[in-house]
C-alpha cells in the first residue's frame, strides 16, 4: 500500500466530520510509521499490554473485546477504515481490553511520541484527536443502550445502520452493498445473544425483505424496513463538523 492509501480514509471521513485543515492533514501523513498485516482472528493488542504506538486501520476491520473467566467474550466496539482504534493510549499507559483483527488487515503504527510531538506544535491535530475521542465515548453509550434496552431485531438492524454510516464516510458502500465481516457468533458477541438468536433474526430479516448477509457482505433490501426497526438516530456519530 502506498502512504497516500494508508491515510485516505482517515483524511476522507476527517474532512468530512471536522472540516480538518490541509495542512494539519499534510502534518499528520509527514509522520513516521511502520505498516504491520494481520491475520484474521489474530491479536493485536491484549489486554494489559503497554504499547508506544498508536494504531491506525489502513484496511480491513478489527474489534475490541473482553473475555470473562468462563471464556465468553463480548464485543466492544467494532473498527473499520480510518479508525485509531488505541489512540486513548497516548494517555492511557495499558490496554483495558483486545484488539482483535476481524478480518485479514492492514495497520499502521505510529509512535505514542511522534504524536504527541505533533499535537504539541499544531493545536488543530490534537483537537482532531480529542473529537475522534469523544465521538467514540458516545458510540459506546450507543451500544450501551443498544444491548440493554432494544430488541433482538432493533439491536440488530441498529447495529447494521450504525456501521454502514460509518462505511459510507469512507466510500466503502456501493449501491446499498458493503462488508461486514462477523460471522453469526461474532454478531452475537456484539449484541449480547446467541449465535442461534442471530441466525435466526437474519433469516427472519431476509424472509422479511429487508437485508441479506451471505459471506460477510450485507445487502439492504428495502430501507424503509430497516429504518422502522433499527430506530436510528445517528447525531452521536457527528457525522459533520456543525452537528
Amino acid at each position: 500500500m502506498t502512504s497516500e492509501m494508508i491515510w485516505a480514509p482517515l483524511f476522507q471521513r476527517l474532512k468530512t466530520t471536522t472540516g480538518a485543515d490541509d495542512r494539519d492533514l499534510q502534518a499528520l501523513a509527514a509522520l513516521p510509521f511502520t505498516l504491520r498485516h494481520f491475520r484474521e482472528n489474530q491479536t493485536v493488542l491484549r489486554d494489559g499490554e503497554q504499547p508506544s504506538e498508536c494504531c491506525l486501520i489502513a484496511d480491513g476491520f478489527c474489534v475490541r473485546s473482553k473475555t470473562i473467566v468462563d471464556g465468553r467474550r463480548q464485543i466492544l466496539s467494532i473498527h473499520i477504515p480510518g479508525d485509531l482504534p488505541n489512540l486513548q493510549n497516548l494517555h492511557f499507559p495499558a490496554v483495558d481490553h483486545d484488539l482483535i483483527a476481524l478480518s485479514d488487515c492492514t495497520l499502521a503504527f505510529i509512535a505514542h511520541k511522534a504524536l504527541k510531538d505533533l499535537i504539541a506544535e499544531r493545536s488543530g491535530v490534537g483537537d482532531m484527536f480529542w473529537r475522534d475521542t469523544l465521538v467514540d465515548a458516545a458510540v459506546s453509550r450507543e451500544w450501551i443502550v443498544n444491548v440493554g434496552q432494544r430488541s433482538i431485531h432493533n439491536r440488530l438492524a441498529h447495529l447494521i445502520v450504525e456501521l454502514r454510516e460509518r462505511l459510507r464516510l469512507v466510500g466503502r458502500v456501493i449501491d446499498n452493498t458493503f462488508e461486514i465481516p462477523l460471522t453469526q457468533e461474532q454478531f452475537g458477541e456484539a449484541m449480547g445473544v446467541t449465535s442461534v438468536h442471530t441466525n435466526r433474526i437474519l433469516r427472519e430479516l431476509r424472509i422479511d425483505g429487508v437485508l441479506e448477509l451471505q459471506r460477510g457482505t450485507v445487502r439492504i433490501l428495502n430501507e424503509h424496513k430497516l429504518q422502522e426497526l433499527a430506530q436510528f438516530d445517528g447525531r452521536y456519530l457527528q457525522m459533520s463538523p456543525s452537528s
